[in-house]
């Protein structure tokens, strides 16, 4: 396993549709491995596999309750709305207030290319939306409700 370089918000493969896993093999295994192991290292809840520059659909979560690793994901379903502060590690030092899902259905791949269903509510549902608009060159910054809408919030 390696720690991967995070890139930053004015790195322009952040703004790319990513395409999907059409095999899971050797590289698709280390780079599940090395995102984890990048995520943790930078103390984030969720990584997208183009913020370590690989145009794959591929996600790592961990949100205190063990590591998720999505291969292909998909949001099936999304109910409910919650307004919070999120933030990404390709946007460090910065927050914004987004209004996210408060329930969300994502249906993937695992590591063994077995289907798998996660679901999610409230800090589960904003990961799940944050890193697969990620795979399609959607960043947080982008869906964040404008400060003088603020006030109303």
């Amino acid at each position: 396993m390696a720690t991967r370089e995070i890139r930053l918000s004015t790195d322009e493969i952040l703004r790319k549709v990513c395409k999907p896993v059409k095999a899971i093999n050797e590289n698709t295994l280390t780079l599940l491995d090395d995102m984890a192991e990048t995520m943790y290292a930078a103390n984030g809840v969720g990584l997208a596999a183009p913020q370590v520059g690989i145009l794959k659909r591929i996600v790592t979560i961990d949100i205190g309750e063990g590591l998720i690793e999505l291969i292909n994901p998909v949001v099936v379903e999304k109910r409910g709305s919650q307004i919070d502060y999120e933030a990404c590690l390709s946007v460090p030092g910065r927050s914004e207030l987004v209004d996210r899902p408060e329930y969300v259905r994502v249906e993937a791949l695992n590591r063994h290319g077995e289907k798998i269903v996660v679901e999610g509510e409230e800090l589960m549902a904003v990961a799940l939306c944050h890193e697969t608009d990620h795979l399609d060159g959607v960043l947080y910054i982008d869906k964040a409700i404008p400060p003088e809408d603020v006030e109303e919030v």
